[in-house]
């Protein structure tokens, strides 16, 4: 990815608080043209700044009442690849995190309750081979979720 200029980040940082907004909505905020705003979107696309778009569907919705942080301890770290792929066959499982301190991984997962809570953990997760250890926290809510802040001098557009 080239450099990013204060235009780009001004985009980045409009299209992080409203993704659906329209290209000329953003262009009239920047002064420039929707041409503009298109070709520089779909440069960082390209240039893998923006990995992604989409809707966030409340999990609770869908019956997922139960959001689990589970640290997994593995026989060896180096088994951390092979031990994705198959923590990839979970759907319920939404993020995974190589970490240092007392976890070789971090995952986060939904559950319905607390009984298919147990199915995943006991009957799924600590059935991975090379998996020899998991510690749970339930989290009792959510209170921030965000986009990480991007910063550009106000006065300079380019």
């Amino acid at each position: 990815m080239e450099r990013i200029d204060n235009l780009d980040k001004k985009i980045l940082s409009i299209l992080s608080k409203n993704a659906r907004i329209a290209f000329k909505d953003v262009a009239a905020v920047c002064g420039v043209s929707r041409a503009a705003i298109h070709q520089r979107v779909q440069r960082l696309i390209e240039g893998n700044v923006i990995t992604g778009s989409g809707f966030d569907v409340n999990p609770k919705s869908l019956g997922y009442r139960t959001c689990t942080y589970v640290g997994i301890t593995l026989e060896r770290g180096s088994m951390y690849k092979e031990v994705v792929k198959q923590l990839e066959l979970i759907p319920e499982v939404v993020e995974c995190h190589f970490t240092t301190g007392p976890y070789t991984m971090l995952v986060k997962l939904y559950a319905r309750d607390n009984e298919q809570l147990m199915h995943l953990l006991n009957g799924k997760l600590q059935q991975v081979p090379g998996v020899v250890a998991t510690e749970t926290l339930i989290s009792l809510e959510q209170n921030i979720k965000r986009e990480i802040p991007v910063h550009f001098d106000e006065l300079d557009t380019e």
